[in-house]
């Protein structure tokens, strides 16, 4: 499962960089109690707890957990005696086509939020949804091209990846 790699390599990261190198951290990872999931746990000795942060464009780092975030059906941070687990849970794969739905109303939802234009509460309409849309794509475009990718090519690869799991659902 690429999203559970993904997510033990952010945490692992983040103890690393956090907590210190050659810090000892254990993982776990088991079955949700309730639903199809996956939850991912990673143990360390701190009793600092993670921080959401918003770094600015030149920083190189510090968007971790805007990955687990986006990743995840829900994440968070237990303080335990001997330290933090912070955790995630993630869908199996049979909820994915769901997962993916929910994830993109809530991307929409919070570019809307910060978008320059007011959206009414009848802003889910398709004519305006289309343009919300439309703006949050091409800003994403504009932010790859400011990293140094092809915006073209992300663009093919995407519909490569939508059209191989829509054809799997």
């Amino acid at each position: 499962m690429p999203d559970a790699a993904l997510a033990v390599t952010e945490l692992t990261a983040n103890v690393i960089k956090h907590v210190g190198a050659g810090t000892s951290a254990t993982l776990v990872m088991e079955s949700a109690p309730t639903e199809a999931r996956l939850r991912v746990e990673i143990h360390d000795k701190s009793h600092t707890t993670p921080v959401v942060e918003w770094p600015s464009c030149e920083e190189e780092s510090g968007r971790g957990l805007h990955l687990l975030a986006a990743l995840a059906v829900d994440w968070g941070t237990v303080l335990t005696a001997t330290g933090k687990a912070v955790w995630c849970e993630l869908a199996l794969q049979s909820d994915l086509q769901c997962r993916r739905v929910q994830r993109g109303a809530a991307v929409l939802a919070a570019y809307r939020g910060l978008s320059d234009t007011p959206h009414p509460p009848a802003a889910w309409r398709p004519q305006a949804t289309e343009q919300s849309v439309t703006d949050l794509i091409a800003d994403v475009l504009h932010w790859l091209a400011a990293q140094g990718c092809d915006p073209d090519d992300i663009l093919d690869r995407a519909q490569t990846h939508y059209e191989a799991e829509a054809g799997a659902a």
